[in-house]
């Protein structure tokens, strides 16, 4: 009954405040931290608390899943180097980082345990900084860069999280053991990934129903990351490359199917992070009895230094990573537009931390094989929590402001891109409709007035005009939706060769089949 209580108590506290975050103009994720803090001091505040152990298998892969269907594979691909250089160099820079100082300010930490603590504050957020840049029109290649950094981040951190975690349990550490493990829990990670993807995807090819689809797609991250918690490797890299894999076949589920999904998915998501930040705050008020032995001085110094640490060594790394490989090397200059400074800070302020950080800092273990207290436990989710909301406060409220005080712009690109998609889908249309009449599948009098429509519609494409409205015409009677459901299959197979020609990405392919998804769910009901 209690854990009921506490699990409306935190739906309603997520509603409420995310309701508020709306009417006051601010990224949600803040106040839903802000709002977990107060609730937390409040003496109604739920007091059931999340077994450690499940906390990354509860919220982890289904959130995983989605922001890998949200990013663009192409992009990715398109922009490796750059995340690369932000996923791998950057987290092993803010490991080493914090965990220096960590061990500054409390050198009773065992090393492990304070690498332990910079692995888990290594990973960025996607949700939060998402919630600020969805407000604002930026450049693609910027989306596409933090979008893909913290996808691969949250594997490598959590790679290095698990590396420490067994160091310190083991109290044996071995370079050449460590190098052979990581690459074992990344490449065996991707495997499993692989496999179960093409088992959804497939699954995704036969099964019709939206209700067990949708089953199905809550199952397929969380079977990833327990085979993984089995075989011992990355259940993060299982989970992001089987939603890689899964939403490059997502075309082959029903129209309507993939509309409700996605609808569902968005709600689902909304809530788990609603969830996760709340609980951000919560944590801080319920850390007050392990913490007693601390001064309130040196816990003050430790948050403060830990939170400077992570801000100041993303800033550090990304200028020299930015035009250091430029200046090294010839194919990068011509392969990569040289990014202005004030880009590069903007991408070195999109640091905030949240779910991905505090699922870890909650699943370190309670004890150590022999019994005695994981060492530094409190300590290190206290600075977790501070680094979490340091950076969401400080980063969080003023991106906004620097993005506009800097004066950046979206780049063109998506638009025309989009734009030029259109152009294909409607001249694709006009083909399509001059093979039925001469088929004679249908009269002309069936095809006249979706023609015409078509027509104009590319008038207004080809005229640059900023159309944006859905592909729809207004048509009465079997004979025209029998045209216009023929017309649309044949710009959904348009829409696939764009995209595997890479001549648009696949998010906007993902947009314009949905356009196109609700075309036909209005024709056929």
């Amino acid at each position: 009954m209690q854990a009921a209580q506490s699990l409306i108590a935190l739906l309603l506290a997520v509603s409420v405040i995310a309701a508020l975050a709306k009417r006051i103009a601010l990224p949600y994720p803040i106040l839903l931290v802000v709002g977990g803090v107060l609730l937390g001091f409040a003496p109604f505040a739920p007091s059931q608390r999340l077994d450690p152990d499940l906390i990354l298998l509860l919220f982890l892969p289904p959130l995983l899943y989605s922001d890998a269907f949200h990013t663009s594979w192409i992009d990715f691909r398109r922009w490796l180097r750059p995340i690369v250089m932000l996923s791998t160099g950057l987290v092993a820079a803010t490991t080493l980082a914090v965990g220096a100082v960590a061990r500054h300010f409390a050198p009773e930490l065992p090393w492990s345990v304070a690498l332990l603590f910079g692995a888990v504050v290594s990973p960025t957020d996607t949700v939060a900084a998402q919630a600020i840049l969805e407000r604002i029109r930026m450049p693609r290649r910027f989306t596409a860069i933090l979008g893909g950094e913290s996808l691969v981040n949250d594997a490598t951190g959590l790679v290095g999280f698990q590396m420490a975690t067994l160091v310190a349990l083991s109290g044996v550490f071995d370079a050449g053991e460590v190098a052979t493990a990581f690459a074992w829990v990344a490449l065996a990670g991707i495997a499993v990934g692989l496999a179960v993807g093409w088992l959804a995807a497939h699954a995704n090819r036969i099964v019709h129903d939206t209700q067990v689809l949708f089953a199905l797609s809550i199952l397929a991250p969380y079977v990833a990351y327990v085979i993984c918690t089995h075989l011992g490797v990355s259940g993060v890299l299982a989970v992001v490359t089987a939603g890689f894999y899964v939403s490059w076949r997502i075309h082959e589920i029903p129209a309507d199917s993939r509309f409700q999904l996605y609808t569902v998915w968005e709600l689902a998501v909304f809530l788990l992070n609603g969830f996760c930040f709340v609980l951000i705050g919560l944590e801080l008020p319920r850390l007050r009895e392990g913490l007693e032995r601390y001064d309130a001085g040196f816990l003050a110094a430790f948050g403060i230094a830990t939170s400077l640490a992570v801000i100041l060594a993303r800033l550090v790394w990304v200028y020299p990573g930015a035009y250091l490989p430029r200046w090294l090397s010839r194919s990068i200059r011509e392969r990569e537009p040289r990014p202005r400074l004030r880009d590069v800070l903007v991408v070195g302020w999109c640091g905030m931390r949240g779910v991905v950080s505090l699922a870890a800092a909650l699943s370190i273990p309670l004890t150590l094989p022999d019994g005695a207290p994981f060492p530094g436990r409190d300590l290190v989710i206290f600075g977790v929590l501070c680094v979490i909301c340091a950076t969401l406060l400080l980063q969080g409220l003023t991106l906004e402001p620097l993005i506009r005080a800097l004066g950046i712009r979206t780049a063109a690109l998506s638009d025309d891109e989009e734009r030029a998609a259109r152009v294909e889908l409607v001249k694709t249309a006009l083909a399509h409709l001059g093979e039925l009449r001469a088929s004679s599948r249908c009269e002309a009098s069936e095809i006249e007035r979706v023609e015409a429509a078509q027509r104009a519609r590319l008038v207004q494409l080809e005229g640059q005009s900023e159309l944006r409205e859905q592909l729809r015409a207004d048509f009465d009677g079997a004979h025209q939706r029998r045209a216009q459901l023929s017309l649309l299959g044949a710009q959904r197979r348009k829409l696939l060769e764009l995209r595997d020609r890479e001549v648009i990405n696949d998010l906007t392919q993902l947009r314009l089949q949905t356009e196109l998804d609700l075309e036909e769910m209005r024709l056929t009901r």
